[in-house]
């Protein structure tokens, strides 16, 4: 029987509601926030996972061009550029417990599967190598495999931290290496060993006297849905000290912060966060933000800010009344998963300081909104502009997807690398004037 009503529910649910702003009202430092759209069936209008078909890859915008850096990659979603220039791809995917149940967790699953989400995790890290610096990864090579659903990486003098699930592990590096055979050693547990990890993804970054490591972690739920019990620690960054082996909670509040970086110029961390889901296709835009150390975003009493959350029982006045406005909304839905910010010198200097984000894509909004890699510019340190689009074309003119960005990166030579989870691919971003002659590209 759910066989049958899952399909049928699935195409109620991308026709009943539907977006009445404009994309643009969702974006920028004062967004359009409309009150919820709560309906019985959500929302879901996704892109099915296609592929890319041979020889096609995405569209840069004027004055880029971008080659595979790399292919034939096993779900890459996140990247890693070492000292060297080596890159390190986590192929991963979740670990298959999501804490959504009955009838709307098979719906889930089964909106999962069609964005190509449905794969099991390879769970391991492979290392890329462009030795002859044509833009090219000639080397791939399996660098550390074995672990949990891996996420973030950063490298700390001659020890590499890797952020499993459910731990932060550690393994030792000699530059050069292309394998590690050493069996990970656990730092300290992460939230996720529970009977559910509803968003698993786990970023890492290292302070800058590679002191402390910052963890993202997700909420257990879209908004409370299974109590705060499950919620320790989530919907917050940890700030982690590797050698006492503790942790704190740096920030909270933020449902699901995935990308975290530091502002080359400023020093401020910033992350971007996905905002939850179900109360309409124009709520609630996910966001871009600087991060306050004992800073409160409002999850999951309020969103953007004080703006109550009438659903979430029992309520939390007191936090609501702190919770802290986001800088930069992005767009409803949008998924912003990756964030770097640009300090090198390859692109023109307009770039310089600025923040370069990889949106995997809506499923909840109604038409689909995100599904490629813009570039929000900064002045002062803030947010200045409108988002620039730098790499469209992931979904196809029939609606299917033929990729999605996830992990960005710049790397040794200031071209931009994007890690694209459905397409199995590593996409390289340099403006036209350097185009290398190797490799396919546009």
């Amino acid at each position: 029987m759910t066989a049958l009503i899952i399909p049928v529910l699935l195409g109620l649910a991308g026709c009943l509601e539907s977006a009445k702003l404009a994309t643009i009202a969702g974006i920028g430092p004062n967004p359009t926030l409309p009150l919820p759209n709560r309906t019985l069936i959500p929302t879901v209008d996704i892109a099915p996972a296609e592929g890319w078909p041979s020889g096609a890859m995405p569209t840069p915008a004027p004055g880029f061009t971008v080659t595979r850096f790399a292919g034939g990659l096993d779900y890459p979603r996140w990247l890693y550029v070492l000292p060297n220039g080596d890159v390190l791809v986590a192929e991963t995917n979740g670990p298959g417990k999501s804490g959504v149940t009955g009838l709307k967790g098979a719906v889930m699953k089964q909106v999962m599967k069609r964005a190509g989400a449905g794969v099991p995790s390879a769970n391991r890290i492979t290392l890329l190598r462009d030795a002859d610096g044509d833009g090219v990864a000639e080397t791939s090579s399996v660098f550390l495999q074995d672990l949990s659903s891996p996420f973030g990486m950063a490298l700390v003098g001659d020890t590499l931290y890797v952020a499993n699930a459910d731990a932060l592990v550690k393994v030792p590096y000699r530059a050069g290496d292309i394998a590690i055979a050493a069996v990970p050693e656990e730092v300290i547990e992460l939230p996720g060993r529970g009977r559910f990890n509803h968003h698993w993804t786990k970023s890492l970054l290292a302070s800058r006297d590679d002191s402390r490591l910052y963890v993202g972690v997700g909420s257990n739920s879209n908004a409370a849905d299974n109590g705060m019990a499950v919620e320790v620690d989530r919907a917050a960054i940890l700030e982690i000290d590797p050698a006492a082996r503790t942790k704190r909670v740096f920030a909270s509040g933020l449902r699901n912060p995935v990308g975290i970086a530091w502002h080359p110029l400023t020093g401020a961390l910033w992350t971007v966060v996905n905002e939850r889901d179900e109360l309409g296709s124009d709520l609630v835009p996910d966001y871009l933000t600087s991060v306050r150390e004992g800073g409160f975003y409002g999850w999951p009493y309020s969103y953007y800010g004080p703006h109550v959350d009438q659903e979430v029982q029992p309520q939390q006045p007191d936090l609501v009344a702190r919770a802290i406005v986001p800088d930069y909304a992005l767009g409803s839905h949008v998924a912003p998963l990756g964030l770097t910010f640009y300090d090198a010198s390859l692109l023109a200097p307009r770039y310089r300081g600025g923040a370069f984000v990889g949106m995997h894509g809506s499923w909840n909004r109604r038409p689909p909104s995100g599904y490629k890699v813009v570039f929000v510019p900064f002045s002062n340190g803030r947010p200045a502009g409108a988002p620039e689009d730098v790499l469209t074309g992931f979904v196809g003119e029939d609606g299917h997807a033929f990729g999605r960005p996830v992990g960005v990166v710049v790397d040794k030579t200031g071209a931009l690398l994007v890690a694209d989870d459905v397409g199995n691919v590593v996409w390289r971003v340099v403006p036209v004037s350097t185009r290398e002659d190797a490799g396919d590209s546009r």
